[in-house]
């Protein structure tokens, strides 16, 4: 089990965005990653994380169990699968340098993209464009869902990839919150086993997660809570120059 305070002065705030985020407020748990890989290997922060997230699924999934995206969830787990398994043979070769870069790239990339949209207004004119044919539909979501389960095996990260293929289609609030948490608990549930076999879900990870585990629910109560009755504007701008700004520094630390 970690001990140290430092770790937990970090973990505390990144248990708590990932709450937020199962809760309903997609895509702030991002940070959560390239937190804890502040302070402790990003493998190993990943192994903590993971059986804090699954709890938190099965919250957000009581809370919008029903409304959900049949269609999506059919094309997107089976891609996520594919990715899943991909992130594992990467993790399983590739140094923690290249590891922590990746997590770097990833936090700067969905900050700068969300802002983006958000300031530019692309969000509501991507709504308004012309649909694409179910055919061309389900070959992109199939592909940003590979991408989305390698990103989520690599660094629970697969928030952004899922989010481009699925924000275009202006889904109803509820329902877009419903599939988002249905989807993540499956994919989370799907990589148990790439841990197992990467032997990081050892004794002290877990126990580390159950002392976070009790802020993990209660942040993500409190998630499905605001998420219904504050607006997240000036809540996700705060994110997302937070996610830049500890991207830019494990881009520094891989570099150098």
């Amino acid at each position: 089990m970690i001990t140290d305070p430092i770790f937990y002065a970090i973990a505390i705030p990144a248990v708590i965005m990932t709450g937020l985020a199962k809760g309903g407020f997609a895509g702030i748990g991002a940070v959560a990653m390239p937190l804890l890989a502040l302070v402790i290997a990003p493998v190993q922060a990943a192994a903590i994380l993971l059986p804090i997230l699954i709890v938190q699924d099965a919250v957000g999934v009581w809370a919008f169990r029903k409304t959900w995206d049949r269609r999506i969830l059919a094309i997107a787990l089976p891609g996520a699968a594919v990715g899943i398994l991909l992130g594992y043979l990467l993790a399983a070769k590739v140094s923690a340098d290249v590891i922590i870069g990746v997590l770097g790239a990833i936090s700067i990339g969905f900050a700068l993209w969300r802002l983006w949209l958000s300031r530019r207004g692309a969000v509501e004119r991507l709504a308004k464009a012309k649909p694409r044919s179910p055919a061309a539909d389900t070959m992109l979501g199939l592909c940003l869902t590979v991408a989305s389960g390698f990103t989520s095996q690599v660094a629970h990260a697969g928030q952004p990839p899922f989010q481009m293929w699925v924000m275009p289609k202006a889904l109803p609030a509820a329902r877009f919150v419903g599939t988002n948490a249905i989807y993540f608990a499956v994919v989370n549930a799907l990589k148990v086993p790439a841990y197992f076999a990467l032997g990081q879900l050892t004794p002290g990870n877990l126990t580390t997660a159950a002392v976070l585990l009790p802020l993990a629910l209660v942040s993500t109560l409190a998630g499905v809570w605001l998420v219904r009755r504050v607006s997240a504007e000036t809540f996700y701008l705060a994110i997302y120059a937070l996610m830049i700004g500890v991207g830019g520094l494990l881009l520094w630390e891989a570099l150098v």
